[in-house]
């Protein structure tokens, strides 16, 4: 039973591979960002709270998210496995999820994290803005995101590492390919950390 995040930088194609990854594995797929549209949109008292913060253009406090997360892991459909993508994003939340994860006795599998230099980042990021129409997504905009993206993630990612669960995926090239290598990463983690592995990679003929 794989229980897993995804992690990677703005313009990794993160969202993209996490739904791929957890179709091929047979699991959830868990984007903060959808629930967050999803409670916000049907008003539940989560949304609510969130709502007031989202209006005045503030951040959502770590406990919102957290409540939010720890509802959504709970359901049926996540019972046999998740992939969590976008959370956690700070130390407190890897400390809300150990809590909620040890309190329904589970552990993570493994963590990846989409590796892709921030040049090839910011050229992906203004090509898109510029398909999008977004104007302020300037070179400079997108350069202090990639920045909050790697201060922000490192105590996470380290945290994780000292657990040996941690996979480092070359996310440049074809979408197959980094697929491919992701799906070798869930492997070889949890080959290594001696769980049972849901599937066997393919192998090129």
């Amino acid at each position: 039973m794989t229980r897993m995040l995804i992690m990677g930088p703005p313009g990794s194609g993160k969202g993209t591979q996490a739904s791929r990854i957890a179709d091929k594995l047979g699991i959830v797929p868990i984007s903060t960002g959808d629930i967050f549209r999803h409670n916000v949109k049907a008003m539940t008292p989560l949304g609510v709270e969130a709502k007031r913060y989202i209006d005045n253009g503030d951040f959502v406090p770590d406990d919102v998210t957290n409540r939010m997360v720890a509802d959504r892991i709970a359901q049926p459909d996540a019972e046999h496995g998740f992939l969590l993508d976008g959370y956690p994003r700070t130390a407190g939340q890897v400390e809300a999820l150990d809590a909620m994860l040890r309190e329904a006795g589970q552990a993570l599998s493994a963590v990846v994290e989409l590796e892709v230099p921030d040049a090839e980042l910011v050229e992906r990021l203004l090509k898109r803005a510029e398909i999008e129409g977004r104007a302020d997504d300037t070179q400079d905009v997108i350069q202090h995101r990639l920045d909050l993206y790697h201060r922000e993630t490192e105590v996470v990612i380290e945290n994780y590492v000292d657990r040996g669960i941690v996979a480092r995926v070359d996310g440049t090239g074809q979408i197959d390919d980094v697929t491919e290598r992701l799906l070798q990463a869930v492997y070889s983690v949890r080959a290594a950390t001696g769980t049972l592995p849901v599937i066997t990679p393919r192998t090129e003929a």
